[in-house]
C-alpha cells in the first residue's frame, strides 16, 4: 500500500513539473500556447492567470484596509459606471475603517428608487447606509444595449465566481498550499492582460483581445484602467498594476467580508482537534497500559 501511494505521489510530482515547464515555455510574442496549434479548438483562457501575492491568502490571511479603501475608490470612479454591486450594502463600508458619518456621506452620493408613495408612484431619493450599491442601468436590456450587446456582470460575488479551475496535478498541490485565490488572480490578470492581437487574428468591431478571458480570446469590455486615471489620497502609485491589485482586493472583500473571522475560527478548530487527538491518544495508552495484547 505504501509503495502504491508513493508511486501515485511521484507521478503527480513529475506531471506537475512537466505541466509547469510547458506552461512557462516561451513562444512568439502574442502567440497562443503550444496546445492551441492552428486548426485545433482553443481552450480558454489562452493564458493561465498570473498568481499573485495577497494579504488575505493563507491560513492567517487578512485584509489591508488601506488597500480596500483604494479599491473602493477605483470601483466608484471607474467600475461603477458599468458594474453594479447589488448585494453589498453601504453600511458594511464601516469594516473598511470608515466612520458612521463617512458612510452616510458616501451613501448620499447615490440615488435609489423607492416607493410607492401615498399616491402609488415610485420616486427617487438619496441613498442611506441601509441601501445597497445601485446599478448604473435600469435593467439588463439597457445595460447590454450600452455595452455592445453584453450586459456587464454584477460585482458582488465576482471574486468568488470567476476562479479558473486548475487541472491535475496542480489542484493536488493546492490542497496542501491552501490556494483559494483563483478568482482574485483571474480578475487581476484580466485587468492587466489586454494585448495587441497576434498577427493574422481577426477581431470584430467593438471587441478587445485579452488572452486571460475565460470565455473567448476577446471581450466587449475595453481596457478599463490606465496610468494616472485615479488619484490616491495616500500617495500610492497611480499605475494600472496598483489599480488592478487594489480593486481586486476590494472585490474579494465584497464577495467574502467575513474571511478573517472564518480563518481565525478555522485555526482555533484545528488547534482544538490537534489537542483533542493527543488527549485521546494518551487516554488510550493509559486505559490499555496494563492490558495484555
Amino acid at each position: 500500500m505504501k509503495t502504491l501511494v508513493a508511486s501515485i505521489l511521484s507521478l503527480a510530482f513529475v506531471a506537475g513539473l512537466s505541466g509547469a515547464a510547458l506552461a512557462e515555455e516561451p513562444g512568439p510574442a502574442g502567440a497562443a500556447p503550444a496546445h492551441h496549434a492552428e486548426g485545433e479548438t482553443p481552450h480558454y483562457p489562452l493564458k493561465h492567470p498570473k498568481q499573485q501575492e495577497w494579504t488575505f491568502a493563507g491560513p492567517f490571511g487578512h485584509y489591508d484596509k488601506g488597500q480596500l479603501q483604494r479599491g473602493l475608490k477605483v470601483y466608484t470612479e471607474v467600475c461603477a459606471a458599468c458594474h453594479s454591486m447589488k448585494l453589498v450594502p453601504f453600511r458594511t463600508l464601516d469594516e473598511l475603517g470608515y466612520s458612521e458619518g463617512q458612510v452616510k456621506a458616501f451613501a448620499a452620493n447615490y440615488e435609489v428608487q423607492d416607493g410607492p408613495d401615498a399616491s402609488g408612484e415610485m420616486f427617487t431619493r438619496k441613498a442611506v447606509p441601509s441601501d445597497y450599491f445601485p446599478s448604473p442601468f435600469p435593467n439588463a436590456e439597457a445595460a447590454a444595449a450600452s455595452n455592445n450587446g453584453a450586459a456587464p456582470p454584477d460585482f458582488s460575488l465576482i471574486a468568488k465566481a470567476r476562479g479558473v479551475t486548475r487541472g491535475f496535478p496542480q489542484f493536488v498541490f493546492d490542497m496542501f498550499t491552501q490556494y483559494q485565490e483563483g478568482g482574485p488572480d483571474y480578475i487581476y490578470s484580466l485587468l492587466t492582460g489586454y494585448e495587441e492581437p497576434p498577427a493574422g487574428t481577426k477581431i470584430a468591431q467593438g471587441a478587445h483581445y485579452n488572452p486571460y478571458f475565460n470565455a473567448a480570446d476577446v471581450l466587449a469590455m475595453p481596457k478599463p484602467l490606465s496610468d494616472g486615471q485615479v488619484t490616491y489620497d495616500d500617495g500610492a502609485p497611480a499605475t494600472v498594476d496598483q489599480y488592478a491589485r487594489d480593486v481586486t482586493a476590494f472585490l474579494m472583500w465584497a464577495a467574502e467580508p467575513h474571511l478573517e473571522e472564518r480563518k481565525r475560527t478555522g485555526f482555533m478548530v484545528m488547534v482544538f482537534l490537534a489537542i483533542f487527538t493527543v488527549l485521546i491518544y494518551l487516554t488510550k495508552r493509559s486505559v490499555y497500559a496494563n492490558k495484555e495484547h
